[in-house]
């Protein structure tokens, strides 16, 4: 599952927006990483410590009870998995004026087919600009660099209509289904590694 699941819900008055807008370029955006040691104060909840690790001033949603979830997984899949470190760390999402509008990701590394799983979140305040697909392009820029990874897969909602047509933009086909404990029914979408992402 996408550890944004909670946050999708929001974001469909994003995706709704542009799609009811004519097309434009998604914003560019820049992505730092936030290290163990940057996970490691965020889960002590200090974020002014984390922010200096960073070199960013994060923001309050970097310390809710979900992301700080999201932090000790990570550092729970770090420890377990050193060598792999690269495709489980956690990226803070910066806009052209060097704002923090959120983060993204991969859920770890490439399973034994290649497959590689993505999310992203984008803070309330700086949706319906374009972030969301923004990551997205980039994730799947870094996917396809990895020359291990095959295939990209995300998980949403099938309610989640705005979502849906977002991943379907970028070439995503649906492939299954799964059921998420905490989200219930979600629908699994792939899209081959290597393909230009296209902006929907």
């Amino acid at each position: 599952m996408t550890e944004e699941a909670a946050a999708q819900a929001a974001d469909q008055a994003d995706e709704t927006d542009h799609r009811q807008r004519p097309a434009r370029s998604a914003p560019d955006v820049r992505f730092v990483e936030l290290s163990g040691e940057v996970m490691s104060a965020l889960l002590k909840g200090d974020l002014a410590a984390a922010g200096g690790l960073a070199g960013v001033a994060l923001t309050g949603d970097f310390l809710t009870e979900r992301a700080r979830w999201l932090w000790r997984y990570r550092l729970g899949q770090m420890a377990a998995d050193p060598g792999r470190v690269r495709w489980m760390v956690r990226y803070a999402l910066l806009d052209a004026e060097g704002l923090v509008v959120g983060h993204a990701g991969f859920h770890g590394p490439p399973d034994e087919a290649g497959t590689v799983e993505i999310g992203y979140f984008v803070s309330a305040a700086f949706r319906r600009r374009g972030h969301a697909r923004a990551a997205l392009v980039e994730l799947l820029r870094r996917a396809a660099a990895g020359p291990e990874v095959t295939a990209v897969r995300a998980t949403v909602s099938p309610d989640n209509a705005a979502s849906l047509a977002t991943l379907a933009g970028f070439g995503f086909a649906e492939v299954g289904e799964q059921w998420d404990e905490e989200d219930g029914r979600e629908l699994v979408f792939e899209v081959p590694a290597g393909r230009s992402p296209a902006s929907p």
